[in-house]
């Protein structure tokens, strides 16, 4: 649960095709403060006089002694203080000490993208966010997530937070405590008393009661928003006994959205895989990999498999795209689109085992597609099940070229060996041509 590797996303991520909604740490804050949750005095701006205008005449007034802030890139990527610009800035969140320094760091930061290990590829920048600084006696970590094994949500957290909780999992598993709560029942006093000891707060102590409360009101959020996840790293103390808030993650279950739609329409486009938002429009389970052979595969399972032997063949999938059982041949056409215009793709591989899914729908998208569009890219197609002489009939005729495979195996040799050729030629910058293709 705390960490799980995963196959390298083209783009950040983030958020995808909106599996679970992410939000903007600063939009984090606004929930948790609606829900009496302690953060610090923060405000966002999307230009570099904004950025200097909040640092000097709302986080500091004029005539008093200047108090520190933190600028903070508000991109959907973790990392962010260890990330790199690509104009060359290095490092995403910074102490603003003196006049000036706000306005240089925004210019800095809007409108660049940042590079972190989770965003290789960077993710673009367009608003920062100006925090108070906080003077913490201690850094803790707390969250809640939907957890299979209790089958409910689990309450998780640390006395050492300010850190990649993962890591800490690793090296140091029994700081990690856990509480499973019934979500009939709610979080518990018990529960609340328990976790707060064990981040290192005295019982009794103002602090102690303070974590309490906001354990409580974190539940509330996490219940009432249909949260999957709610993490705050670092949970800090402050030398009056405050608890709050310094860094939040929040994830929304996209089931939700039609109850949840004042959330939901802060999503940011601008933080996905275009080709993502894109599937999302017409409802196909699209996800981005760094590979070089586009797949059409319906259901999940089979897209899997389809995936596992292009890599066991030597290629690399560029996406997992499953039309579903009841796709149209809009939707088919669409998926195909997406394919075609992705520049990474160099072959496509269509695989479809018609059983609601009809081999002929599949093929009549195909072909609507390439008679508007054209087909730019090598295409491999396996078709079996339903309908599929009529499907194949309608290929043979269709007056485009595409390479008929027998069985799944056949399937992923010619699509890898497509690509592979394509790939070379693009070494060498040369163009290649294959019979009925112009690449």
């Amino acid at each position: 649960v705390l960490g799980r590797k995963a196959l390298q996303r083209t783009a950040a991520p983030a958020v995808g095709a909106i599996r679970n909604l992410n939000v903007h740490e600063y939009l984090s804050m606004e929930l948790m403060n609606a829900h009496q949750i302690a953060t610090p005095a923060g405000h966002v701006a999307s230009t570099p006089d904004e950025a200097e205008h909040i640092f000097q005449n709302i986080l500091n007034k004029p005539g008093e002694p200047l108090k520190d802030a933190v600028i903070k890139a508000q991109v959907l990527s973790g990392g962010r203080g260890l990330g790199t610009f690509k104009n060359g800035f290095k490092g995403g969140v910074q102490m603003v000490t003196k006049p000036g320094q706000a306005k240089d760091f925004a210019a800095s930061m809007l409108g660049e993208e940042l590079v972190t290990k989770q965003a290789p590829n960077g993710i673009i920048c367009n608003k920062v966010f100006l925090m108070e600084r906080m003077y913490m006696r201690r850094e803790m970590y707390l969250s809640i997530l939907m957890d299979r094994a209790s089958q409910g949500p689990l309450l998780v957290g640390s006395p050492r937070g300010g850190t990649a909780i993962e890591d800490i999992a690793k090296s140091n598993p029994e700081v990690i405590f856990t509480e499973p709560i019934d979500i009939v029942e709610g979080i518990q006093q018990d529960q609340c008393e328990r976790m707060a000891t064990n981040l290192g707060l005295e019982a009794g102590s103002p602090s102690h009661e303070n974590a309490i409360t906001l354990m409580k009101n974190l539940y509330s959020m996490f219940t009432q928003c249909d949260c999957t996840q709610v993490e705050v790293n670092p949970l800090a103390e402050t030398p009056e006994g405050d608890v709050v808030v310094c860094d939040a993650k929040v994830n929304f279950d996209s089931n939700a959205e039609y109850r949840q739609s004042s959330i939901f329409d802060k999503r940011d486009f601008t933080q996905e895989d275009s080709r993502e938002v894109e599937a999302s429009k017409y409802d196909l389970n699209y996800i981005g990999l760094d590979g070089n052979i586009g797949c059409m595969v319906n259901g999940a399972g089979l897209a899997m498999s389809t995936m596992d032997i292009i890599q066991l063949k030597g290629g690399a999938p560029a996406n997992f795209l499953d039309v579903g059982g009841g796709a149209t041949e809009d939707q088919v056409q669409k998926a195909f689109e997406i394919l075609n215009a992705d520049p990474n793709v160099h072959a496509i591989l269509v695989n479809i085992f018609g059983g609601i899914m009809r081999c002929d729908v599949i093929a009549s998208g195909i072909i609507n597609a390439a008679k508007e569009i054209g087909i730019r890219k090598p295409i491999v197609i396996r078709l079996q099940g339903t309908n599929v002489n009529e499907a194949k009939t309608m290929i043979e005729g269709c007056g485009f070229k595409m390479i008929i495979a027998e069985d799944l195996e056949d399937a992923a040799e010619k699509a890898v060996g497509v690509a592979e050729i394509v790939a070379q030629a693009d070494k060498i910058q040369v163009g290649v041509k294959f019979d009925g293709f112009q690449l």
